[in-house]
């Protein structure tokens, strides 16, 4: 096929590195949101969203000609989809008394829905959203057939996970493996042609629901093994164990690599994926549903830890670094972070918080302070929650002038003992019960 022109659906942390990545390349790319704030923000060369290299990206996109943001689709020769897929905020599903999270599938079904109307013979349309098992050709074959064209015969369709690292989109949407799905062997080489026009990694073709369950599959792993980790850092509390002490000298066995534990698991892919799975077969998933339960539940175990540091938290004042959901990104999507935050408020402590990949985001019921400095000054304790570069640069010696404070807590295993003990400071360490 030949790409003269695509469409991309939703320009999100997915959507808006993969369109300016395409109009880099020559394609004529037409960006689409509902949200006319971000049209507004792109079409004047400005970005809404963080991540290293994309400003420039969209920059030169806009500036070659190559890219603009519309609020509708417009015909193309192929249609992207990477909308969001969270959750339902009120809607559990219940299987044998356990309660497990539902997709919110209506962005992607109102994405679907607005290509109808261009929708034409011969076009591709990817998704690339998250979604459970089944959804290319259950949920979104169904719609754009309503156009009276027969997917895989009339129209080509695919679904191709993104698998990309914040903080590294721009270089691993290039060079990570890409895997297409297609609901007919035709559909996923057309997918493969499309994206071949940048990824520079191995084009793996297979059908649609493989490669659902790929991307899926790929998370509920790693979530599984951070679980794992988090329920030995509650028993290394237990056992009066230095749990960090522990993994790594498990870690030297060459068949063994425990993960790190922390606060919880956050993000939209980890802390996400596992439900999807969850959600269409609840009864052969108890494993994957447990693992998503201990993690859901480590900001309640950090919740007692600080307890036991300050003692009643009613009234206490505390920092708490952090809160995006990973390493030096933007990112605030299902943190951990902000649910600790939010436990520690439910006891009665006043917390102030510092992000400084987003000073100035809002979150309902958090206080964000302007400076890590002004956010020291009358606390009664730090909190370390996110392993931000900045964080783990602090000088101790030069935090104690800056606060009242002498109790440190390290969640993330970022901090040297020796150090904050010397510049006056008790430092208190997940999982370590001695």
């Amino acid at each position: 096929m030949n790409f003269n022109k695509i469409c991309v659906i939703g320009l999100g942390y997915i959507g808006l590195p993969t369109a300016s990545t395409f109009a880099a390349h020559g394609v004529n790319v037409l960006g689409v949101d509902v949200n006319p704030a971000i049209i507004d923000t792109l079409n004047r060369g400005e970005i809404h969203i963080h991540e290293p290299g994309l400003r420039d990206a969209v920059s030169k996109a806009i500036q070659s000609g190559n890219f603009k943001a519309a609020l509708k689709p417009e015909e193309a020769d192929a249609f992207i989809i990477a909308v969001p897929t969270p959750f339902h905020e009120n809607k559990l599903g219940e299987y044998e008394g356990k309660t497990y999270k539902l997709a919110d599938m209506s962005a992607v079904i109102a994405a679907t829905e607005s290509i109808l109307p261009v929708l034409k013979k011969g076009n591709l349309v990817v998704l690339e959203s998250t979604s459970p098992p089944r959804t290319t050709i259950e949920l979104v074959a169904p719609i754009l057939e309503r156009s009276g064209l027969k997917a895989g015969t009339d129209f080509y369709l695919c679904y191709s996970p993104e698998r990309v690292l914040p903080g590294q989109i721009m270089r691993e949407l290039i060079e990570n493996a890409r895997v297409i799905g297609g609901v007919t062997p035709e559909s996923a080489q057309a997918g493969a042609d499309m994206y071949a026009i940048f990824v520079k990694g191995q084009i793996i073709q297979t059908d649609a629901s493989t490669a659902e369950m790929v991307k899926l599959m790929e998370n509920t792993y790693r979530d599984v093994n951070i679980a794992i980790a988090n329920e030995f850092s509650r028993l290394a509390d237990k056992f009066g164990v230095d749990v960090w002490e522990a993994i790594s000298i498990a870690n030297l066995h060459p068949r063994v690599k425990i993960l790190s534990p922390g606060p919880g698991v956050g993000g939209h892919c980890i802390s996400v994926d596992p439900w999807f799975f969850v959600e269409t077969a609840p009864e052969i998933t108890p494993l994957i549903y447990n693992s998503r339960q201990v993690n859901d539940s480590q900001p309640h175990f950090v919740l007692d830890m600080v307890q036991k540091a300050l003692g009643s938290l009613q009234g206490k004042k505390i920092v708490a670094l952090g809160l995006a959901y990973k390493p030096d990104v933007d990112d605030l999507r299902e943190s951990p972070a902000v649910e600790v935050i939010h436990l520690l408020q439910k006891h009665g402590a006043q917390v102030q918080a510092w992000e400084p990949f987003k000073p100035n985001a809002k979150l309902p019921g958090i206080v964000i302070s302007t400076s890590l400095k002004d956010a020291l000054v009358d606390a009664d304790a730090i909190l370390l929650l996110v392993r931000h570069t900045e964080f783990l640069e602090l000088d101790p010696a030069q935090v104690s002038q800056w606060t009242k404070a002498r109790i440190a807590i390290d969640t993330i295993n970022g901090w040297n003992t020796s150090a904050w003990q010397n510049a006056g400071f008790q430092l208190v360490r997940l999982g370590v019960g001695k």
